[in-house]
């Protein structure tokens, strides 16, 4: 029957292409079935909104989870808590785990173990390699498959494709998006006595340095140009890389992270060493100040955590033995809505970075509140407030960047697929998510 649901979401606040509505969301099957005021219903559950903005669904659109094989650090159990705890409805998970996910059976596998374990909707990256495109193009249309991922510079794991043939190769074969972690492993190699020979953590992005990112951007645009397709290029960290893409906007869309947004060198490295060393890595204010220019021109499509967790056993060792990575998906919407409060971004960009431009580049059915989307919230209360802490995060990790800061606005619930996951920080429901169903990709 027509006033038939499984959950209204009384008195919401929320936006609808950029204009503030107030009414009442009824959900039914997963999806949202009607919105309008006073909406007579006769509902399994209500949620009373009032006074909370909702959000179509934050999407995280790049985070390492860490299975299988380093489930010491994570897994997507713990992985997927993280983000529900952080009003996060969906997750796109890298693929250089152990062994590293670079054929169909191993996305398989993954999405089978997300079907298990996951508390939010979820997705995979098949790693290429170099030699796997015949796998790559099968994994196309995949269920949970999101895209291919690309390191060109060596990072945590053994994935590793800089070759320009190949990459070639690849653009042109595949239809997909292809998501590209850059940086020049020559320039790295060239520079490895830096950090080999380092005092600090300070020379991580000394060794790391900008020509390092820019040389591998400009390769991957011109491979990118002459294929006639888009790149996504993840976590750009300088403002020289901004200059780029401005040029070449037709053939990439941009990823940056909260983290370089909000931190910056040599402050945070005084403050928490090695816990701030990550790929590409925190470097000085000036690209800081750069990629928030680049973002207000509308250079800058998606925020993704990188959350990539390590232990803080592993983060204790003496640099150059710590790995890089730092964890993220818990506090992905809380930093970017403490941005937002304070007057750096727009309710309108906060949502189209964290909801609507992730579901439209991967080609997903959400990241807007309309009937017929799927029935994915991330709720908040824009009055509260907020203390970020080591105790509270959820990852394995059992830490942050940003431990100590206040923050303002507050996480209070994460509805997946129509199911309150969580709720004041708790968990209520654990079998909502589902594997990622794409429709139509940006890239």
């Amino acid at each position: 029957m027509d006033n038939e649901f499984d959950l209204v979401i009384r008195n919401a606040t929320f936006l609808v292409d950029g204009h503030l509505n107030i009414a009442d969301i009824g959900i039914y099957g997963k999806k949202i079935k009607k919105i309008e005021k006073n909406l007579q219903a006769n509902a399994k559950e209500e949620f009373d909104a009032s006074g909370l903005h909702v959000f179509p669904g934050v999407i995280d659109s790049q985070v390492h989870f860490r299975e299988p094989g380093l489930i010491h650090k994570e897994d997507l159990y713990t992985g997927s808590l993280a983000a529900a705890l952080g009003g996060v409805t969906t997750f796109l998970e890298m693929p250089n785990t152990n062994p590293p996910t670079t054929t169909v059976e191993a996305i398989n596998e993954k999405v089978r173990l997300g079907k298990e374990k996951s508390l939010v909707n979820f997705g995979f990256f098949i790693g290429a390699t170099g030699n796997n495109l015949e796998e790559l193009q099968k994994s196309q249309g995949l269920e949970g498959c999101c895209g291919v991922k690309i390191f060109l510079g060596s990072s945590t794991g053994s994935l590793l494709l800089f070759d320009r043939e190949k990459l070639l190769e690849i653009f042109k074969n595949i239809s997909c998006p292809i998501a590209v972690h850059s940086e020049s492993e020559t320039i790295l190699n060239q520079r490895k006595h830096i950090r080999d020979n380092a005092k600090s953590v300070h020379a991580h992005y000394e060794w790391r340095n900008v020509d390092s990112a820019v040389e591998s951007t400009k390769m991957i645009l011109s491979i990118a140009k002459e294929a006639k397709r888009k790149v996504h290029l993840l976590h750009i960290t300088t403002k020289d890389e901004m200059e780029l893409i401005e040029k070449d906007r037709n053939y990439c869309t941009v990823e940056v992270t909260p983290q370089h947004l909000t931190l910056y060198a040599p402050d945070i490295y005084d403050i928490i060493g090695t816990f701030a060393q990550m790929n590409p890595p925190i470097r000085e204010k000036v690209h800081t100040d750069g990629l928030w220019q680049g973002l207000n021109k509308g250079l800058v499509d998606v925020i993704g955590s990188d959350h990539a967790p390590h232990t803080t056993e592993e983060k204790n060792k003496g640099y150059p033995d710590t790995p890089s990575g730092m964890p993220g998906v818990q506090t992905i919407f809380q930093i970017m809505l403490n941005h937002h409060l304070r007057g750096k971004i727009s309710i309108e960009k906060l949502q189209e970075l964290l909801c609507e431009a992730p579901a439209k580049l991967y080609g997903l059915n959400k990241g807007k509140i309309a009937p017929g989307y799927d029935a994915d919230f991330s709720i908040a209360d824009l009055k509260g407030d907020h203390l970020i802490t080591n105790e509270e995060q959820a990852s394995k990790c059992g830490w942050t960047p940003y431990n100590g800061m206040k923050v303002k606005g507050r996480i209070v619930s994460t509805i997946v697929m129509g199911s309150i996951v969580m709720l004041n920080g708790k968990i209520l429901h654990e079998n909502a998510a589902s594997p990622i169903i794409k429709k139509d990709a940006t890239c």
